[in-house]
C-alpha cells in the first residue's frame, strides 16, 4: 500500500512543497494528495494590486502540478482528525473524507476583524482573491471623492493605501494608524514613508484607535465619526480553527506547536508550514507570517518529509527574517533590513530601486512556485522502512 501523502494549501507553502515531495519521491510508493479551495494559485503578495484594479496572474493549480502525479482535490477543508489520520473536506458534490499517513499542514491565514463590532460584516479586506475581487468591484462603483478608508497600518495596510491611491487618484484615501505610522522602520524610512503618502494624497490618521464599523463610517475610541464610502480592514491577520479543534498542539491564537523541522511536537505524523506553523527562527524568536517565512518553514518540512520516509539525512533550512519589502504604488517602494532582534537597521533603500526589487521578489516567488520541481533531481528515492505514526507516537511516550 502506497504511503499517503496529505498537503493542505496550495499558497506559497504548500504548492512548492507539494511539487517539491512529487519530485523526491518515488511514485510507486506514495500517493500524494494536495486540497485547496481555489483552483488557481493565488499571489497573495499582490492581493492590494489586484484590488486596487491591477491584473495579476492567476497560474491554475492543475498546471502548476502537471506532470507530477499530484492529486487535486479542489475543497475547503472543514476538519482534521489526527488520530483517524483523515481530513474532512467539503466540496460542490457534497465532500468527504481523505485518508492519511502523512499530513504537510499550510491553509494559511485570513483577516483578523480583532472582535471590533461591525468589521466583518461591512469592511472589505485583501487576504483572499474573492474578497480582494470584491473590494474592487466596490471601488469601480464610488465616484469622484468618494471616501475609502484603511484601517490598520502593517505592511498590508500602508500597501493597500497607497496602490489604492495611485491607481484611482479620484478617491479620497485614509489610512488609520493605531500608533506611529511605521514605528517599526528606521527613521530615515519613516520619513519616506510619509513622503511618499504626501505625495499620493493619503491622509494618515495617527494613534487612532478604531473601535466600530458601520456601512458608512467607522467609529474611534476618541468619539471621532470618520465617514467612510468602502472601509478596508487590514489590522491584522489569524490562522482558522481547524487545527486548534483537532486536538493538535497549538499557541493560543491556534498556529501549530513544531519542532525545528516543522514536525508538530503533539502528532508526528503531522507537519506544518507558513502562517499556519508556529516556528522558532535561528534567533529564537517566533517567525512572523509572511511570504518568506513561508518558503523557509515549507523547505524544511520538505526535507524532514523525505529524509524521514527514505531514511536519509535532514538537512537544515536556514530560519531567519531579514527585512520587510514594502511597496508604495508601483514606482515607489521601501527595503527595510532589520538585525537578529527584529529591529529595524538605520539604513534602508528607497523609491524605484526598492520598487524593483519588490518586483523582482515578486516575480521570483511566482515562478518557482509556478515551477515547483525545477532544479530538483530526475531521480527519485523509494521509501525506507519507517516505524508506523501511532507507533513511533507510542515510543517517543
Amino acid at each position: 500500500m502506497k504511503h499517503r501523502i496529505v498537503v493542505l494549501g496550495a499558497g506559497y507553502a504548500g504548492a512548492y512543497a507539494a511539487g517539491n515531495l512529487a519530485r523526491r519521491l518515488s511514485p510507486a510508493d506514495t500517493e500524494i494528495t494536495v486540497v485547496n479551495a481555489e483552483p488557481d494559485f493565488v499571489q497573495r503578495l499582490r492581493l492590494h494590486q489586484l484590488a486596487a484594479g491591477r491584473p495579476i496572474e492567476a497560474p491554475r493549480l492543475a498546471d502548476v502540478f502537471a506532470g507530477t502525479a499530484i492529486r487535486l482535490r479542489l475543497a475547503r477543508v472543514t476538519a482534521v482528525d489526527p488520530e483517524r489520520r483523515t481530513v474532512t473536506v467539503a466540496d460542490a458534490e457534497g465532500g468527504g473524507e481523505i485518508g492519511y499517513d502523512t499530513l504537510l499542514h499550510a491553509l494559511g491565514s485570513h483577516v483578523a476583524d480583532g472582535g471590533v463590532p461591525g468589521a466583518a460584516e461591512h469592511a472589505f479586506e485583501v487576504a483572499g482573491r474573492p474578497s480582494a475581487l470584491r473590494l474592487r468591484e466596490r471601488l469601480d462603483r464610488l465616484g469622484e471623492g468618494a471616501r475609502v478608508l484603511v484601517v490598520g497600518d502593517g505592511l498590508t495596510g500602508i500597501e493597500t493605501a497607497t496602490e489604492i491611491a495611485e491607481c484611482r487618484p479620484g478617491l479620497s484615501v485614509t489610512l488609520v494608524a493605531r500608533g506611529e505610522l511605521g514605528a517599526r522602520l528606521s527613521a530615515g524610512a519613516r520619513g519616506h514613508l510619509r513622503r511618499a503618502c504626501d505625495r499620493l494624497g493619503v491622509t494618515v490618521l495617527e494613534h487612532t484607535c478604531v473601535q466600530a464599523v458601520e456601512a458608512a463610517r467607522v467609529l474611534c475610541a476618541d468619539g471621532t465619526a470618520l465617514a467612510s464610502d468602502a472601509t478596508v480592514w487590514t489590522a491584522g491577520f489569524a490562522v482558522g480553527p481547524i487545527a486548534a479543534a483537532s486536538g493538535l498542539e497549538v499557541t493560543g491564537d491556534g498556529r501549530i506547536v513544531v519542532d525545528r523541522t516543522m514536525r508538530s511536537v503533539s502528532h508526528p505524523e503531522v507537519y506544518a508550514a507558513g502562517d499556519s506553523a508556529y516556528a522558532l527562527g535561528d534567533n529564537g524568536r517566533p517567525l512572523p507570517m509572511s511570504c518568506a517565512s513561508a518558503g523557509y518553514t515549507g523547505r524544511q518540512a520538505t526535507n524532514a518529509i523525505v529524509g524521514r520516509l527514505t531514511g536519509r539525512r535532514i538537512p537544515t533550512t536556514r530560519l531567519e527574517y531579514v527585512g520587510n519589502h514594502i511597496s508604495l504604488g508601483r514606482r515607489d517602494g521601501i527595503l527595510q533590513m532589520v538585525d537578529d532582534e527584529g529591529q529595524a537597521k538605520p539604513a534602508y533603500v528607497g523609491g524605484r530601486k526598492a520598487a524593483r526589487i519588490k518586483a523582482g521578489i515578486l516575480a521570483m516567488s511566482l515562478w518557482a512556485t509556478s515551477h515547483p520541481t525545477f532544479g530538483l533531481p530526475r531521480r527519485t528515492h523509494r521509501l525506507a522502512a519507517v516505524p508506523h505514526a501511532s507507533a513511533e507516537r507510542r515510543v517517543a511516550a
